[in-house]
């Protein structure tokens, strides 16, 4: 599975680098047995160890595999009844990882990870209920692993970069166990501020559009990665004005990718292939898709099926069955267009951002997009809220100076079709965002700031287009 600690790179003494703390393979390895041997003697069915930036959660990760124990990370900030609930759900024991531990060999009461054993539990983030346990087997990563080198040529040459939360497919999978399977040195930088990332002197970086919005906000530190080999966004769509700043200030045009944490990655760009913005690419190997659209409609639920799908939610066997079709397909909940070449644009969540409005179905992704395209526009959400008359009516939260709400809706009338242009145009000091930085639109839906009060800026127009 991690084909670094087997040996066949041979050891480097700087192979790992996390937040300035630094250790080889070896060392790596010690530290991990220590955490499996502890982990078995526990005779808990998972454990859990608070996913901090540090090489004690590597340690962690590698342990896992090593006891064929899975292990459940906590996120950091995470509140006594988040945390609380996590444990109680997983029934994992939280332990404490001692990385200058000497490891020795545990008097083994199972064996190591099997291929189709879980790994990793995956806890959602509970948009709609109690966060649920995502269980990842070795075999679904190691599949989207080589996928993934493959798509993005990956290789033990690279210097992987990145910043991101240990808790999270991006930061954990992708960013600790894609190094440790395809030998590249990893540099964690703790937090993945530009200054950071541009001293890191890497050929791969990971990030998602928070940060590559604060790169390109630094021409300093994104003219430094000008020497890099690829830059891979992801988690949220990277806004287009990021990309196009990201290509003049670096030189290189990014990657975007498309995932979840009950799939993995799925979906992406190519290292040397052409990349657009708004896009994220083509399917990777083994992987398919289709779109379930309405007669006639151009967007739809993004399906897929594959090898890097979880086994399931932990202890909810109803849960596991309504997230597929009856024909065996995985239902994202994403909503997403495909051109002729394969090339996939994903539009915005179902439950939230496909809004039906005047008899159109209108994604609010692309909405967004157009807003941020607007010079004075720095961020942008859009949500449809209920209309007597249209059914939904397209609202926009933006923040942005100098421009008003109706300069806002001509805007995207001028760039998009008229009929996508908001209704209401808010302006907000800032979107919430969760630690990947997505925006939080059920929060912007239920703290009263949609409910057509007279703070809105109204947009105007017609009562409402029919087909």
């Amino acid at each position: 599975m991690l084909t670094a600690l087997d040996g066949v790179y041979g050891d480097r003494p700087d192979a790992l680098s996390v937040a300035g703390r630094v250790c080889s393979y070896e060392q790596l390895l010690g530290a991990a047995r220590a955490v499996a041997a502890d982990v078995i003697d526990t005779g808990a069915p998972a454990f859990a160890v608070t996913a901090t930036a540090s090489l004690e959660t590597v340690a962690a990760a590698v342990g896992a595999l090593l006891a064929g124990v899975p292990l459940v990370p906590l996120p950091p900030d995470a509140g006594p009844a988040e945390r609380g609930h996590i444990l109680r759900d997983s029934g994992a024991v939280e332990i404490d990882v001692d990385f200058a531990r000497k490891g020795r060999d545990p008097d083994r009461q199972r064996p190591p990870a099997a291929d189709r054993d879980p790994a990793l539990i995956l806890y959602t983030s509970g948009t709609t209920g109690p966060p649920k346990g995502v269980v990842l087997t070795a075999a679904a990563i190691a599949a989207d692993l080589d996928a993934l080198a493959e798509a993005w040529q990956w290789s033990a040459e690279d210097t992987l970069v990145h910043g991101l939360p240990l808790f999270h497919v991006h930061g954990l999978v992708l960013g600790v166990l894609g190094a440790l399977r395809t030998g590249s040195r990893l540099v964690h930088t703790g937090r993945p501020t530009p200054e950071a990332y541009a001293a890191a002197g890497g050929s791969l970086y990971f990030g998602v559009p928070t940060v590559w919005s604060r790169v390109a906000a630094e021409p300093r530190a994104a003219a430094a990665l000008s020497g890099a080999r690829l830059l891979v966004s992801g988690s949220a769509a990277l806004p287009s004005p990021v990309f196009r700043d990201l290509e003049a200030l670096t030189g290189h045009r990014p990657v975007e990718r498309y995932g979840m944490t009950e799939t993995l990655i799925t979906v992406s760009g190519r290292a040397g292939g052409e990349v657009h913005p708004g896009t994220v690419g083509t399917p990777l190997r083994g992987i398919r898709t289709r779109i379930a659209a309405e007669p006639g409609a151009e967007i739809g639920e993004l399906q897929l099926t594959g090898p890097t799908l979880f086994s399931g939610y932990l202890g909810r066997p109803e849960a596991t069955a309504a997230a597929y079709t009856e024909d065996g397909w995985f239902r994202t909940g994403d909503i997403a267009a495909v051109d002729e070449d394969g090339v996939h644009r994903i539009v915005g969540r179902a439950s939230i951002d496909m809004i039906k409005s005047g008899g159109y179905r209108i994604g609010a992704g692309e909405i967004e997009n157009a807003l941020l395209d607007h010079p004075r526009v720095s961020e942008a959400a859009v949500v449809g809220v209920p209309d007597a008359d249209l059914g939904q009516r397209i609202v926009a939260f933006v923040v942005a100076e100098g421009v008003t709400g109706a300069e806002l809706t001509d805007f995207v009338a001028a760039h998009l079709s008229v009929h996508k242009r908001p209704r209401e145009v808010r302006f907000v000091a800032s979107l919430p965002r969760n630690a990947m930085g997505k925006p939080q639109k059920r929060l912007l839906l239920t703290d009263g700031s949609a409910d057509g009060s007279a703070d809105a800026a109204a947009a105007g127009g017609a009562a409402g287009e029919r087909r």
